[in-house]
């Protein structure tokens, strides 16, 4: 029961159906026989009953002679004419007078003449009580229970005279052959039938339940991923299963939008705790390291004038100031103060980066849409532009290719800066914008951790994309702040 149960509808609807075939045709047969055999009962009742009349009348004659030897030649007439084709119609006939006395059989052995019918064969004592109520020219049809035969009783009369009356009994045997072959035609239809429907049901009940696994085994992958639309295989259609199929699709959609959210709000809540640990840690570092370099500045002025003693202090001052650097890197302040961005601020940066491209014999493909002044400080755009250009010219190849383009959509400023450098593996994509230590030779693992401060300082949003072949990093910034 429970395997039944369990079983998959790719199983389950297909053998429903082939159930319903299988009893749908077996009861159409049934039936279909059933009618065949009550008209076969009907034909041999209703031959007999014409067979007895035509003998009850020709019998009179003879009755009214007392001819039994006439009697007898008319009665057995009809068996002595059988034959394969055309078979017997009855098993014996008996005539029987108006004392209900054996007149005259057509098995004289077993019935002799003047005989007690009711002692020979205990049927006759069972139809006794209905020869009194048989009219004249009424054929009954008698068949008792427990009897293996069916008796014809119709009335001998002679102008109203009641001479006696015929008896004709047939096997109910009589049936079975022609019986069988009803059953064994029906049985032939019923397994063509069967035979035909069955892998029909078969295939559309497939098709049927194939979209209600399909998206079984959809909805069994949600906990662990998100699947793609594409994986819902399922014809649009109004009925119940492209209903449930849409609901289901548009909840795909929900979840990515949620997860995205999630995913969202947890790297930017990561970004703001490490943003204030870092400022925190460089305030504290600040402190004691300008303390260092004023007292390097201060020696340096009255100190001696030792060679050894000064290229020392110029090597502890260079690291110092390389602290510093990156320190300084870890401080994105809110507010900038600056001149209103034009399109000369961006030229100057392209004329910055130049000389890296051509030390990397890199391509700068450089579109700048932007032709007029923008209400947004032009010192955090620049950084951002400047620190995406020089992470492009690391990325890229030996006579690889940068593009940058400027312009403005929406009401936005749009920068996009690209290369076909090395792609950034997904993995790497969780944590682009963190401080985290980089791979690449020259490069503290802060620029773009930087560039992400400042653009969210300015209320716009940064997003990364990397396939083989191309890197692309896209920011969008509102025009109408100036800060």
């Amino acid at each position: 029961m429970h395997l039944l149960r369990d079983l998959s509808f790719r199983y389950k609807i297909p053998l429903r159906g082939v159930v319903l075939v299988l009893a749908t045709a077996s009861l159409l047969t049934a039936s279909l026989i059933y009618r065949e055999y009550r008209e076969l009962k009907a034909d041999v009742v209703s031959t007999a009953a014409s067979m007895s009349r035509v003998l009850a009348n020709t019998l009179v004659a003879p009755l009214t002679h007392d001819d039994v030897w006439r009697a007898y030649e008319i009665i057995n007439s009809p068996f002595s004419t059988s034959s394969e084709s055309n078979p017997k119609i009855a098993e014996f006939v008996v005539v029987l007078d108006r004392r209900n006395q054996i007149y005259i059989a057509t098995q004289p052995a077993d019935y002799p003449m003047l005989g007690d019918p009711g002692r020979i064969n205990p049927d006759f004592n069972r139809m006794q009580a209905l020869l009194p109520g048989i009219k004249e020219f009424e054929t009954r049809a008698v068949d008792l229970a427990d009897s293996e035969m069916i008796y014809m009783l119709t009335p001998i009369v002679s102008d109203g005279v009641m001479l006696g009356t015929l008896v004709m009994g047939y096997s109910k045997n009589a049936f079975v052959p022609r019986f069988l072959e009803i059953v064994r035609s029906g049985a032939i239809v019923s397994l063509l039938v069967i035979a035909v429907l069955i892998p029909a049901s078969w295939v559309w009940a497939q098709r049927f339940a194939q979209p209600l696994v399909n998206l079984a085994d959809v909805m069994g992958k949600v906990g662990t991923t998100i699947p793609d639309d594409s994986e819902i295989q399922v014809e649009e259609s109004g009925d119940e299963i492209g209903r449930l199929a849409k609901a289901f699709a548009a909840m795909l959609g929900e979840l990515r939008e949620k997860q995205a959210m999630e995913g969202q709000m947890i790297l930017s809540e990561r970004l703001a705790a490490v943003g204030r640990l870092s400022a925190a840690i460089a305030h504290e570092i600040n402190n004691p390291l300008g303390g260092m370099l004023n007292s390097i500045s201060t020696f340096r002025r009255h100190g001696n004038e030792d060679p050894l003693t000064l290229h020392t202090l110029s090597l502890i001052e260079g690291g110092l100031q390389q602290i510093s650097e990156t320190v300084s890197a870890l401080l994105v302040e809110a507010t900038h103060r600056s001149h209103p961005l034009s399109r000369q601020d961006i030229e100057d940066i392209r004329t910055l980066v130049l000389p890296d491209a051509h030390d990397k014999q890199a391509d700068l493909v450089w579109q700048n849409l932007f032709d007029e002044a923008a209400s947004m400080p032009a010192t955090p755009v620049r950084q951002i532009l400047l620190n995406l250009l020089l992470n492009a010219l690391q990325a890229v190849f030996e006579d690889g290719t940068v593009f940058c383009r400027i312009g403005c959509e929406d009401g936005q400023l749009k920068i996009v800066v690209g290369n076909d450098g090395q792609f950034i593996a997904r993995e790497a994509m969780e944590a682009l914008f963190e401080p985290l230590p980089s791979s690449r030779e020259g490069s503290h693992g802060l620029g773009l951790w930087v560039t992400y401060q400042l653009v969210q300082q300015l209320g716009g949003e940064i997003t990364a994309e990397s396939e083989p072949g191309e890197t692309r990093f896209t920011v969008t910034i509102p025009m109408n702040r100036n800060e």
